[in-house]
C-alpha cells in the first residue's frame, strides 16, 4: 500500500484540477434555477466514476433530483462498502462575505492549511470529501488493489432534506446491499489530531408565520392599538428559552440520554483551547445551555436555534408600517432517542398555544431526521481507526458531532449496515458559510488513508 504515496505525488496536480471543475458547477438543490446545473454534476460524477474504474454506472430517476449509482464487484463472496455522498450544495448567500467567487474556486494559503485550500461552495460539503473516495478507488483499480466490492450512491438532494433518498433506498435494498457504510460528510479535530465520528445529532427544521392585521398598517395611526406580527414573534421565539438556555417546549427533554460522568470525562480528553476557539469566531465569551462545556453543548445536547428572520419594511431608508405577517426558519438539531417527528408536533402544538389573542399563527415542517451513534467496537469502527493510525501515524480520537445526517439512521434501518463516519475536514473550513474552503493537504490525506480501510475491513471480515 505504500505505493499509494508515489501515485498521489505523480497524480496530484490532476486530482486537485479535477476536484476545482466540479467546485465550478453551481448545483444548489434548494433553488430551482439550477435545475440544469444539477444534471450537469450528476453527469460529471457518472464520469468520473466510471473513469476510475466502476463496471456499472446509472443515473437513476427520482421524483427530484437524480441519484448516481456505481459499482465495481470483483467477487461477489468478498465483502462489499457502501459509499454515500452528495453531489448538491448550500445556496452561497450572502455573496458580499466572500473574499471570492464561490464558483470561481482558488487555493490559498492560510494559518490552518499552509499548504493550501480550495475555496469554493462544495470544497469540503461534500465535493471535495466525496472525491476522495473516487481517487481513491481509481487508485485501487489501477494498482489492482482493490480487496474487495463497492458501491457508490451518491444523490442530490442531502442539503434539502434528502425527499426522495429513503424511497429510492426502500425500492433498491438488493442493488445497495453492503457490509458497511462509508460516508466521508463530517470532520476531524485537527490535521495533527485525527479523530472519527460515532454519534451525530438528529435535525428538525420548520417554517413558523405569524399574521395579525389583513394589511400592512401605518404605525402612526395603529401603533400601540393592533398586536405586531413581528414584536409578536420576537417575543414567542425569545420564551423557547429560558435564563439557563434550557428549551421550555414541554415534553422536549424527556428522550434526552443523560451521557454519564465517565463518558463525559472521555468526551474532555479531546484536545480544545477555548481561547482558540473564541479567537477563530471573533466573539470574547461562549454562550449556551448552563452547566455543560462547548463541546458538549454543540454535540450531545439538543438545540433550537433561528435560521431566518423576516417581515415588514427592510429597504433603503425609513417606512413606518406595523407589518400584516412576520416569519422565522427554526433549527432543532437533536440528540440519539429524540424522535424528530415527534419533536416537530410538540414544537407545532407549543408555538400554537403560546400565541397571544390578535394574530394567527402557522407552523410549516419543512425535513429532519433522527440522530446515530456507531458503536467502537465494530468491524468498520476497527479498519477505520487502523487506517488513521497508518497514515496520521496515531490512533484517531472517537467523537460526537454537533452536525446532521438524517439518512444514517435510514440506512441502518433499510440496508441493516452500519455507518462509518470518515471525515476529513476541519471546523474551520467554513462549510455553509461565506469562504468555504477544503485542506489540499487533507483532501490528498483522504485520498491516501481510504484505500487502508478497504485492506483492514477485507482482513477484519475474514
Amino acid at each position: 500500500m505504500s505505493v499509494i504515496k508515489e501515485y498521489i505525488n505523480k497524480n496530484k496536480d490532476r486530482f486537485i484540477n479535477e476536484l476545482i471543475e466540479l467546485l465550478k458547477i453551481p448545483s444548489i438543490s434548494a433553488d430551482s434555477a439550477y435545475k440544469d446545473d444539477m444534471s450537469t454534476m450528476a453527469n460529471a460524477i457518472k464520469s468520473s466514476l466510471e473513469q476510475a474504474g466502476c463496471d456499472i454506472v446509472e443515473i437513476c430517476k427520482t421524483e427530484g433530483y437524480p441519484i448516481v449509482y456505481g459499482e465495481k464487484i470483483i467477487d461477489p463472496n468478498l465483502p462489499t462498502v457502501l459509499v454515500y455522498g452528495h453531489y448538491d450544495v448550500q445556496p452561497p448567500d450572502p455573496l458580499d462575505l466572500w473574499d471570492s467567487a464561490p464558483f470561481e474556486p482558488i487555493i490559498k494559503k492560510t494559518a490552518t492549511h499552509p499548504d493550501g485550500a480550495i475555496f469554493a461552495r462544495g470544497a469540503c460539503d461534500d465535493k471535495g470529501q466525496l472525491y476522495m473516495h473516487v481517487k481513491a478507488l481509481e487508485f485501487m483499480t489501477n494498482s489492482n488493489t482493490l480487496p474487495c466490492n463497492v458501491k457508490f450512491m451518491i444523490e442530490g438532494e442531502e442539503e434539502v432534506g434528502s425527499a426522495n433518498l429513503a424511497t429510492f433506498v426502500q425500492n433498491n435494498r438488493e442493488k445497495l446491499a453492503n457490509d458497511v457504510i462509508l460516508i466521508s460528510d463530517t470532520g476531524m479535530i485537527a490535521n495533527d489530531v485525527p479523530s472519527i465520528t460515532t454519534g451525530l445529532r438528529g435535525l428538525s427544521y420548520v417554517e413558523v408565520e405569524v399574521t395579525g392585521p389583513n394589511r400592512d398598517l401605518h404605525s402612526g395611526l395603529y401603533g400601540g392599538a393592533v398586536a405586531n406580527p413581528i414584536n409578536i414573534l420576537t417575543k414567542m421565539i425569545a420564551s423557547l428559552h429560558d435564563e439557563n438556555n434550557h428549551i421550555t417546549i414541554p415534553g422536549f427533554y424527556d428522550r434526552v440520554e443523560e451521557l454519564s460522568t465517565d463518558e463525559r470525562a472521555q468526551m474532555a480528553k479531546a484536545p480544545f483551547s477555548l481561547d482558540t476557539y473564541k479567537e477563530a469566531l471573533d466573539i470574547d465569551a461562549v454562550y449556551g445551555e448552563k452547566d455543560y462545556t462547548t463541546n458538549e453543548r454543540n454535540s450531545i445536547r439538543p438545540t433550537l436555534d433561528v435560521n431566518g428572520i423576516w417581515g415588514g419594511y427592510i429597504g433603503e431608508g425609513a417606512k413606518t408600517v406595523i407589518a400584516s405577517k412576520a416569519f422565522a426558519k427554526i433549527s432543532m438539531r437533536l440528540v440519539p432517542n429524540q424522535d424528530w417527528e415527534e419533536i416537530t408536533q410538540l414544537f407545532k402544538s407549543h408555538f400554537e398555544a403560546i400565541a397571544p389573542a390578535g394574530v394567527r399563527v402557522k407552523v410549516t415542517p419543512h425535513h429532519g431526521g433522527q440522530g446515530y451513534v456507531t458503536p467502537i467496537n465494530s468491524i468498520g469502527y476497527q479498519a477505520a481507526a487502523k487506517a488513521y493510525t497508518a497514515t496520521f501515524g496515531k490512533e484517531p480520537i472517537p467523537q460526537r458531532s454537533g452536525g446532521s445526517i438524517p439518512i444514517v439512521s435510514l440506512f441502518e434501518e433499510n440496508l441493516k449496515s452500519k455507518t462509518i463516519l470518515m471525515g476529513f475536514g476541519l471546523d474551520s473550513d467554513a462549510i455553509h458559510s461565506p469562504n468555504e474552503h477544503f485542506g489540499v493537504w487533507n483532501y490528498l490525506k483522504g485520498v491516501e488513508t481510504i484505500p487502508y480501510f478497504y485492506e483492514y475491513f477485507t482482513e477484519l471480515s475474514k
